[in-house]
């Protein structure tokens, strides 16, 4: 049952702005974010905080409570049962929120303090619906940035944009529009109920508005790793995929548009279903997943679709439609463990050898260029403790002159690109990534950068993520970078197997804790105290800041392995 604290009442006002925070045991996280929300420089008495405990067990409801009777009249807090999703306590708050625009944020996440000023001036100053403020990543969480490429954006089209690629709710909506349209979040979702919601919006708003200019929100990577919308059940997923294929198709008709907007739905969270974790699910679970997504790929993934897919989940989905799960699992198979196939050319056409893969989806003679761009890691090594070289191969015997100009990017940091001058094949290339530039793109919260190659030859422009099949990924180096520490280092998504380089802020906290670690395997003498351990570690903070160079509190390398023909 529903409690609101008695300290607060709505206020006697209409604010600009409610704020709608759903809770569900956030705790570690929950006092930075109320904290962002109490420093808005729009000020108290043109805002409103409406916090929904959905069933907290860690505390947090009780310091709502703390921060609801000390901010009388600007924080409200309702507490009820746990629901088993953000979809209801959003709801909740949606039915309290009084202000002229309702804004959503995560409880794990937190706002620049200029954000809400910015977007409620930019939304009156434009009569904009919607507003979308840039989205950076906390903890190395991976954003869709590619919206934000081309700066502030006074309208912007949900069709001809990157924008479908960033459909969670945080984003400043109207309260007009949301109550003209009846606008809830569907509580049977049980993950991913932001994007109808934000869908709505969006496909009906008269304006959508971009602003670039600003760090507006902070997404923060929950390290606790509890978050259900990364960890939810097979199931869950399956359910939730669904009915927002089915919510889409009932909302935009057949046609470009629908296929600009399922383009991300069947790339994504599609895809995803037959990622590389689909080999850790039992056989039971896998019959589900295959049948599931081939019907949804039969029903909703038109040629208009399939035409604008990344190459991977092209042929991923190709493969679920023309065979079984074990074909499925074989295509897997390769893509992780063995790495790209080889290519097969017959009666001038171009194909992904599979073992065993049938011709009929197969066929990468119109993407060519993308297919030439799939390329798997080699090796990952330092250079003077400056730069992390990247060296990846092609298994295609002409890729030197099929794919023309290569260039391999980390993120929005393009590396320095060239052929491997001890492969005589050609088939080899090696990229130079300077270690300053990841962190000045990366430094300030922490970022993850996904490694792509993009080529640029008589096959036309084509683009892949760089997998790494084969890499043993090592431990970080620390680096500094103003005043801070960091540690970067090649990573491996083990849901994509994609390269990774990634840049993560150090804390003392994490240096005192690895260097205890290290002390207490010592075969002989005493554990080292505390406050012993503390001195050390600002002095290699300190060291690390005077010299200007990397720390490497144990071994540092990064992961290296050589890959055969």
């Amino acid at each position: 049952m529903a409690a609101e604290s008695a300290t607060d009442r709505p206020p006697t006002t209409r604010p600009d702005v409610s704020v709608v925070v759903p809770v569900y045991n956030t705790l570690r996280y929950l006092r930075a974010c109320l904290d962002s929300l109490l420093r808005q420089t729009i000020g108290p008495e043109r805002m409103e905080i409406v916090a929904v405990d959905d069933g907290s067990t860690d505390g947090s409801g009780r310091l709502l409570d703390r921060f609801a009777a000390r901010h009388p009249g600007v924080v409200r807090v309702v507490h009820q049962a746990n629901s088993g999703g953000p979809a209801a306590p959003c709801n909740r708050g949606l039915d309290l929120a009084t202000g002229r625009y309702v804004f959503f944020l995560g409880s794990d996440d937190r706002l620049g303090p200029e954000a809400l000023e910015r977007l409620v001036a930019a939304a009156d100053r434009y009569g904009s619906d919607v507003v979308l403020g840039k989205v950076v990543g906390v903890n190395g969480r991976h954003v869709f940035s590619d919206v934000f490429a081309d700066g502030n954006a006074v309208d912007v089209s949900l069709f001809d944009s990157e924008l479908p690629w960033s459909l969670a709710n945080t984003k400043l909506f109207r309260r007009d529009l949301v109550d003209r349209l009846g606008l809830r979040f569907p509580e049977d979702m049980p993950v991913l109920s932001d994007q109808p919601f934000t869908l709505a919006a969006c496909y009906h708003a008269r304006r959508i508005s971009v602003l670039a200019d600003y760090d507006y929100y902070h997404a923060v990577r929950r390290l606790d790793a509890r978050n259900i919308t990364y960890h939810s059940r097979v199931e869950q997923r399956l359910v939730s995929v669904e009915r927002l294929f089915a919510f889409v198709a009932d909302l935009i008709p057949a046609g470009p548009r629908r296929d600009a907007v399922l383009r991300r739905h069947a790339g994504l969270e599609l895809a995803n279903l037959i990622g590389d974790d689909f080999r850790r699910l039992d056989r039971a679970a896998q019959e589900r997943v295959h049948a599931s997504v081939r019907r949804l790929v039969e029903r909703y993934v038109t040629d208009g679709v399939r035409a604008r897919l990344d190459i991977e989940a092209r042929l991923r989905l190709g493969a679920v439609t023309a065979g079984g799960v074990d074909d499925l699992l074989a295509v897997i198979e390769q893509d992780a463990t063995r790495g790209v196939p080889e290519t097969v050319v017959a009666g001038g056409r171009w194909h992904a050898g599979y073992p065993g893969a049938p011709a009929a989806w197969t066929d990468v003679t119109d993407v060519r260029a993308d297919w030439l761009a799939r390329l798997d890691t080699v090796e990952v090594s330092w250079v003077d403790g400056h730069t992390l070289t990247v060296t990846a191969r092609s298994p295609y015997p002409g890729f030197a002159t099929a794919a023309g100009p290569v260039r391999l990017a980390a993120g929005p940091v393009a590396g320095a690109t060239r052929l491997d001058a001890t492969d005589p094949s050609g088939r080899t290339v090696r990229t130079d990534f300077p270690v300053d530039r990841l962190l000045a793109v990366g430094a300030a919260s922490g970022q993850r950068h996904p490694v792509r190659t993009e080529v640029d030859g008589g096959h036309g422009r084509g683009s892949a993520p760089v997998r790494a099949p084969r890499l043993a990924a090592g431990r970080p180096r620390v680096l500094r970078h103003g005043a801070r520490l960091y540690g970067v280092a090649a990573t491996v998504d083990p849901r994509t197997g994609q390269l990774v380089l990634s840049v993560v802020p150090v804390t003392v906290g994490q240096l005192v804790g690895r260097l205890r670690r290290r002390w207490q395997r010592r075969p002989t003498g005493p554990a080292m105290p505390a406050r012993t351990t503390v001195r050390a570690a600002s002095r290699a903070g300190a060291a690390v800041e005077r010299s200007g160079n990397h720390a490497e509190p144990g071994p540092a390398q990064v992961g290296r392995v050589t890959v055969t023909s």
